[in-house]
């Protein structure tokens, strides 16, 4: 009898204890140590101490409570772990959240917010996943952890410039499987010239997504009307961002950018008990940034030939370098060309993503034929296309006036852009239309960019 009242005094205190590391929340009087957890008030996500892979040092992460296979969103000292299992994480004397590890006086990690007293603060684990700090008192959100994102975006969770404070969020892949440290693989909004979404290895440009059309990135047809999410763009003087949210509150998802180089978006079925890849890019040559370099176009369904190609008006820089397949070096003016104030105009070169958006100049206010004025007027201007090209009718204006970069073509996506050529150009593709025979024999590359757009 005795040994049974022992045993049931011992599973209630545990399961008291089990209780008091479950809630959402770290106060002053509330800490985590290593092997304890809290978790959000629907069961969604978890914070705790965890080894990632191989490795056998600590982190404080969040992840997916209910998700059978361990699926890490977010670490907050993914560059200073704890070597052991001695790491507390609380409310430290000046109200911040800290994490120490044994006998140390300064935390390995910490928000590091101006705060006065550790009474004054609370930390709740929500069920997006977010970590918050918030003033005890007015309830005032003081930090948060959709602010410093690691490798995943999450439903609901911000990414791009705050253009009044500086804070810029970004996607950061982790070193390794074994090493959630930060890694050589950044992903972020460009918010220059016209912001778009890019994937950069340490300082190069990897892969664009390109600019918002109004209904998608342009660098990804994939994002259809019957595509999981809905996306949020926002670009004004106080940031540029985009906010995905799901159309399906029952769908489990996730983005991510992995150590290899690879933006990633995963669903987790309960079926099967597993993530299952729903979209990554790059996935083809094409997708590569700059591929068939300045003014040149890729073109992945050109079969058994070529994917590069030189925008009307342009020739390859180094024929020799073409022949073998390398479009690197990218197009030239073609010889003798003139196009300023000499009766020049525009080729349409239909179903691309446009080049790099970073160098464009924007008027929002200006149609399309607004748009081809104010390019033709400026001999400078290389070309034009809308901001919201797939809006009904186009909306905006952007202007191209450095090299035209990273432009590819899709079979049954992206926009239209307008490429200045002189009027010699302009001529020849012109009369060659009125003889189709022409097409299949002699006509110039520039002038079956433009006949497909009649």
């Amino acid at each position: 009898m005795v040994t049974v009242t022992w045993l049931l005094r011992t599973l209630l205190v545990f399961h008291l204890l089990h209780l008091s590391t479950s809630v959402d929340t770290i106060t002053s009087t509330q800490s985590i140590k290593d092997g304890d957890e809290i978790v959000s008030i629907g069961k969604i996500f978890a914070l705790g101490f965890f080894s990632p892979g191989n490795s056998m040092k600590r982190y404080v992460g969040i992840w997916y409570y209910q998700v059978s296979e361990p699926t890490i969103v977010w670490v907050a000292n993914r560059d200073n772990p704890v070597n052991d299992t001695s790491g507390i994480l609380s409310i430290n004397t000046h109200g911040n959240l800290a994490l120490f590890g044994s006998n140390e006086t300064v935390p390995v990690w910490s928000t590091n917010i101006p705060v006065t007293s550790a009474k004054n603060t609370v930390a709740h684990l929500l069920d997006s996943g977010n970590l918050i700090l918030l003033r005890n008192d007015t309830k005032k959100l003081l930090w948060q952890s959709f602010d410093y994102p690691t490798q995943t975006l999450l439903p609901f969770m911000k990414l791009g410039l705050n253009r009044r404070t500086g804070l810029n969020r970004e996607l950061t892949a982790w070193k390794s499987a074994d090493d959630p440290g930060t890694g050589n693989f950044s992903y972020r909004i460009d918010p220059t010239g016209f912001p778009q979404l890019s994937l950069y290895k340490g300082t190069t440009k990897w892969w664009r997504s390109g600019s918002w059309t109004g209904q998608r990135w342009s660098g990804v047809p994939e994002m259809t009307s019957n595509y999981i999410f809905n996306v949020t763009f926002v670009n004004n003087q106080d940031e540029a961002s985009i906010v995905y949210t799901v159309t399906k509150p029952s769908v489990t998802t996730r983005m991510i950018v992995n150590e290899s180089g690879f933006v990633q978006r995963f669903t987790w079925s309960n079926a099967d008990r597993r993530w299952i890849g729903f979209w990554s890019s790059p996935k083809e040559q094409c997708d590569y940034y700059g591929h068939c370099g300045a003014s040149g176009n890729c073109d992945p369904y050109h079969a058994d030939k070529f994917e590069c190609t030189c925008l009307p008006g342009f020739e390859p820089k180094s024929p020799d370098e073409w022949y073998l397949r390398d479009g690197s070096g990218g197009c030239k003016r073609k010889r003798e060309m003139s196009t300023c104030q000499k009766g020049e105009g525009f080729v349409k070169v239909a179903r691309v993503k446009i080049p790099d958006t970073n160098v464009t100049r924007v008027e929002m206010s200006y149609d399309l034929k607004a748009c081809e004025e104010e390019c033709l007027k400026n001999c400078s201007c290389l070309g034009y296309t809308s901001a919201y090209g797939e809006s009904k009718g186009g909306i905006g204006c952007l202007t191209y006036y450095r090299d035209l970069i990273d432009t590819r073509t899709y079979a049954n996506a992206g926009q239209d852009m307008y490429v200045r050529v002189d009027a010699a150009e302009l001529g020849i593709c012109l009369f060659s239309t009125t003889y189709l025979l022409y097409y299949l024999f002699i006509l110039p590359t520039a002038c079956k960019d433009f006949f497909h757009s009649l």
